[in-house]
């Protein structure tokens, strides 16, 4: 299928849905699909070349297949499905499903040349650096073959070097954990972040088990589950704080227990709990300063800057525009990487859309655009500040705030 054609089948999915009188949340629930997914799909970002995935939406849509896509038979006609590029996690989800080296238990091989620990290296970095671009597609790939191997080399490698094996899959599940969240699979996100915990234990890491507890966390929150966020981001601060307390304590875990921290204020604000936000926010504050600046341990990204990105975040969640739009304006944001700036300016037209500031949420959203295109266009924040915006301007909807649902798929 044609670039074209894949855009045609995003459109006419658009416009049954509308025709259906459904919204983007509801042909998600059918789907059980994420509403980015449904988003990604009638913008031709997220190829729909499966003609199950076709079945389900005509089903989801309640008409023919045919309607979504002319040269599509039916499920029970069809030719056997092609596999192809898609800009989800799909194809990591079936890796992560099962045991990841049944095989090995029974004394079978590995099917192919084990990587060396320096190709394993690398090849985590890859997945990192494929995760802050958002290459989904590619990340999918990469980790579906990255996993496998490094579960089969841990169990026929020499002892020597199982720590470090066991440290890099802890690293390569924590890469899944993020991805999946970030992609609104919080299920998968969980389990990615539980296998990475117990590799990290194998591996005598201490402070990547807090870390796979980090991924854990955010996964929970992107569930709603703040009980549970709350009990993984809690049980790593209660054992790390009194460590912290030393002068001699590491930086990488003095900036990992700052990041828990932040963890606990988002956690805090999104239960309307200003007290605790505010307590979690100025001890992270202290630990910040007393690192001197920003770093990424653990990817974490924590730092001074960071910190105050938060203290907008939470401000936000609490109402309170005023004191979020004060902090924002000390902010300088442009050494963090772009998704990171994206997201501050997501929270900065947050602030501004409570305060009705059309024209100034707006800009700022455009700014992110123009760094995290995809970020912007499918996160569920940024939809909902657009069509908040849209209806504070109606009828007389500004043109670029208008181009801007156009491209966000947001009716």
């Amino acid at each position: 299928m044609t670039a074209s054609e894949t855009k045609t089948v995003g459109q006419r999915i658009k416009e049954l849905r509308r025709a259906a009188g459904m919204s983007q949340t509801d042909l998600a629930a059918a789907m059980a699909r994420s509403e980015s997914w449904v988003s990604q799909v009638e913008r031709g970002v997220q190829p729909v070349e499966r003609l199950s995935v076709l079945q389900a939406l005509a089903d989801a849509l309640n008409v023919p297949v045919r309607e979504l896509r002319s040269d599509a038979a039916p499920a029970e006609q069809a030719e056997p499905e092609k596999q192809t590029k898609s800009n989800d996690l799909d194809g990591l989800r079936v890796a992560l499903t099962g045991h990841p080296a049944l095989g090995s238990l029974f004394q079978q091989p590995p099917a192919e040349p084990i990587p060396s620990l320096a190709d394993f290296r690398q090849q985590v970095d890859e997945a990192w650096t494929l995760v802050h671009a958002s290459s989904y597609a590619a990340l999918s790939d990469h980790l579906a073959k990255l996993l496998p191997n490094i579960e089969a080399a841990v169990r026929h490698a020499p002892a020597g070097e199982r720590a470090e094996l066991h440290a890099l899959r802890a690293k390569t599940y924590q890469v899944a954990a993020a991805s999946f969240t970030r992609q609104d699979q919080a299920d998968a996100a969980w389990v990615a972040a539980d296998r990475a915990l117990q590799a990290a234990e194998l591996a005598g890491q201490p402070l990547e088990v807090v870390a796979s507890l980090f991924r854990m966390a955010h996964a929970f929150m992107r569930q709603q589950h703040m009980e549970q966020a709350e009990q993984a981001a809690q049980s790593a601060a209660t054992v790390m704080g009194p460590r912290t307390e030393t002068p001699a304590c590491p930086p990488e875990e003095l900036s990992l227990y700052g990041a828990m921290n932040l963890v606990l204020a988002v956690i805090n604000a999104r239960e309307g709990n200003r007290g605790g936000t505010h307590e979690h926010i100025d001890r992270a504050r202290g630990i910040a300063a007393r690192l001197g600046g920003d770093r990424n341990d653990f990817d974490t990204e924590f730092g001074p800057t960071n910190v105050e990105i938060h203290a907008v975040s939470t401000a936000v969640e609490l109402g309170d525009a005023g004191l979020a739009l004060e902090v924002a304006q000390q902010v300088d944001a442009s050494g963090l990487s772009p998704e990171r700036q994206s997201r501050f300016l997501l929270d900065v037209a947050r602030a501004h859309a409570q305060r009705r500031h059309v024209g100034e949420a707006t800009a700022a959203l455009l700014e992110a655009e123009a760094l995290a295109p995809e970020q912007i266009h499918d996160h569920h924040l940024a939809r909902e500040v657009i069509r908040d915006l849209i209806q504070l301007s109606d009828p007389r909807i500004p043109e670029s705030l208008r181009d801007l649902a156009e491209r966000s798929a947001v009716t």
